[in-house]
């Protein structure tokens, strides 16, 4: 998966940009079908001190793309929050393919037992 980490106001410093591989390996674990995640980390000084980071992450992936964002007030709990959300949107989407071949199946089932 091709990961692209841009900022505004924050240094990427090592430890930032391995949480964030971390976080994203993960991800990649749980679908092998997304393309690339874009990440924008921001800091914001004139927002109230519980809002002053943001992570947004964009999942790119056949189909419709995946977006979550958070603001904290500590980078990583942004990031971790943020990865949290594509993991929930991962699973439901990941749910619904199930389904779908399941209800399909049985439809297929029933045809041929019926025939």
């Amino acid at each position: 998966m091709k990961l692209i980490v841009s900022t505004h106001d924050v240094t990427l410093t090592e430890a930032i940009n391995n949480h964030i591989q971390d976080r994203i390996d993960r991800l990649e674990h749980l679908d092998r079908q997304a393309v690339n995640a874009r990440i924008v980390l921001e800091h914001d000084n004139t927002r109230a001190p519980e809002k002053q980071f943001k992570c947004s992450i964009q999942l790119s992936m056949p189909g419709p793309d995946l977006f979550a964002e958070d603001v904290e007030s500590d980078l990583y709990a942004a990031i971790d929050l943020s990865v949290k959300k594509i993991e929930q949107q991962l699973r439901k989407r990941h749910g619904k393919f199930k389904a779908q071949k399941h209800t399909e199946e049985a439809r297929n089932k029933r045809t041929v037992q019926g025939v």
